[in-house]
């Protein structure tokens, strides 16, 4: 049975993807070796991912390097119990963007700008104010979501334009993109695995942190910068569920199967990693929209873990 490839996707267009043939599976012979109708469906598939990787190589390396970067820190995010700070984050650099794309300003100076503003607001010990952390985080996400909307109203932009510039979407993620990501993302990285010891400390023992001269406030300020650095850069290109989702949800899956942290942290960015592939993929084939469909993956792989948790509990 001859193959077809299918054609590339029109550039610049997220969700206008033609899908793959799909081949039923045919049954093997008796003597073992893979029919004729097996081969050809194997080699369509070959085909596919290649085709895939060879025409959005930038989207592949943007999803892996953002998605790890944002389950590392999302470990921490539910250790602290502040699980709504990304997307409120990633509303807030929504709005930074659509205020600099009024002030003619580049959009990821906006995004960080104020980001990092509202990074500095929450990093504050909230346990004795009157007024909660959770309780600031909902009113910035109300004001940002309400702001960007509005900011960009009278811009002129299309629907689908306003979306793309303000939410992102992976697929459509360039090298200069990608560049900036590694810029940012990468060090950041590497500033939290170089202060591990100390953010553990300050986050799961202050007592312990105090003992060994370690200044906790300093240490979640520093995590806090660290958080919007990063979710205001991937947001531009990730689009704020998918953010979202990565600081959630790998990280979720993955105190569900270990309690030893460091394992908790390599788990998560590999569960990133594989939910982006897979997501990619599905998205390839189904010609389904790409950044909800990784999200649908990474839950499916929660899902699919929760055997394991339920026989780790017992």
């Amino acid at each position: 049975m001859a193959s077809t490839r299918p054609p590339p996707w029109p550039i610049g267009c997220a969700s206008c993807i033609t899908a793959a043939s799909i081949w039923n599976r045919s049954p093997r012979p008796a003597n073992g070796w893979p029919a004729p109708a097996a081969l050809a469906e194997g080699d369509a598939m070959v085909e596919t991912v290649a085709t895939l990787v060879s025409t959005f190589p930038e989207a592949i390396a943007a999803g892996l390097l953002v998605g790890s970067a944002c389950a590392l820190l999302g470990v921490f995010v539910i250790l602290k119990r502040v699980v709504f700070i990304g997307m409120a984050l990633s509303e807030i650099a929504a709005c930074g963007i659509a205020g600099a794309l009024l002030a003619g300003l580049p959009p990821l100076l906006g995004a960080i700008a104020l980001t990092l503003g509202a990074v500095a607001l929450l990093a504050g010990p909230y346990e004795s104010r009157r007024l909660p952390r959770d309780a600031l985080l909902g009113l910035l996400f109300v004001a940002a979501a309400s702001l960007s909307v509005l900011l960009v109203a009278g811009s002129g932009l299309g629907l689908a334009e306003i979306k793309s510039l303000l939410y992102g979407d992976l697929i459509l993620a360039s090298r200069a993109d990608l560049r900036l990501l590694g810029a940012i993302l990468v060090p950041a990285i590497a500033v939290l695995l170089a202060c591990l010891r100390p953010l553990l400390y300050a986050f799961l023992d202050r007592e312990a942190a105090t003992v060994l001269r370690v200044r906790p406030a300093r240490m979640e300020m520093l995590f806090f910068l660290l958080l919007g650095l990063v979710v205001a850069t991937a947001s531009k290109t990730a689009g704020s569920l998918l953010v979202f989702c990565y600081l959630i949800v790998p990280p979720a899956t993955a105190l569900l199967l270990t309690r030893r942290l460091v394992l908790v942290m390599v788990l998560a960015a590999a569960l990133a990693a594989a939910a982006t592939l897979i997501g990619l993929a599905v998205s390839f084939l189904a010609d389904w929209p790409t950044n909800p469909t990784i999200c649908a993956a990474a839950c499916a792989l929660l899902l699919l873990a929760l055997p394991a948790a339920f026989r780790r509990s017992r």
